[in-house]
């Protein structure tokens, strides 16, 4: 058992700061707050089915990454759930944010607020084309796309429990029955 790292205490953090964790701390900064994410077996098995959903008619011209450190400036160093981003930053941490095309936040209970409004405001901040917001915790599993507008501002193109099509940042479609199915599976008690 490892011991758990001791941080340093401010009151705000900045990307300077961030020098000072473990090299192995996953972390976020939104806003100026340091953010230490648990994800679950749920959360992550959603991340790599929209991995999947994305990938298959990515052009080669971009890449899919989950859980990827994105730079955006001295408050702001989110960490998407998923991220579609131009090929060439394959070994670069964090990635520049003007290579995002698309964040993607999967909604966890301790995440709600910060996905829909803090990070919605820190991804079209910095031109993020496309955001979506995929939340497990409805009864079914819902997909709100939004598209940058001319404002700088996330305008909602799409919510849904069904198929979601797009062609946003490219032609894809997420299952969304498929995925309410999963989540139910992976909840159910031997019991159940």
């Amino acid at each position: 058992m490892t011991a758990a790292p001791i941080l340093p205490e401010r009151h705000e953090w900045t990307v300077d700061d961030l020098g000072d964790l473990p090299k192995d701390l996953p972390y976020e900064l939104i806003n100026g707050r340091l953010i230490l994410p648990s994800p679950t077996l749920l959360h992550q098995g959603m991340c790599v089915e929209l991995l999947l959903a994305l990938r298959i008619n990515c052009p080669t011209e971009y890449q899919i990454g989950i859980d990827l450190s994105m730079r955006v400036d001295r408050r702001n160093e989110p960490r998407p759930d998923v991220v579609a981003v131009r090929r060439g930053n394959a070994d670069r941490s964090p990635l520049p944010v003007e290579e995002a095309l698309l964040a993607v936040e999967v909604v966890s209970p301790t995440s709600t607020f910060r996905d829909m409004y803090d990070k919605a405001k820190v991804y079209a901040h910095a031109g993020v084309r496309s955001y979506w917001v995929v939340d497990p915790l409805q009864e079914r599993v819902t997909l709100t796309e939004y598209v940058l507008g001319a404002g700088r501002e996330y305008e909602q193109v799409a919510h849904t429990d069904a198929l979601f099509v797009t062609e946003r940042p490219w032609k894809v479609s997420v299952n969304l029955p498929a995925l309410t199915t999963r989540r139910d599976g992976l909840l159910a008690t031997d019991g159940e």
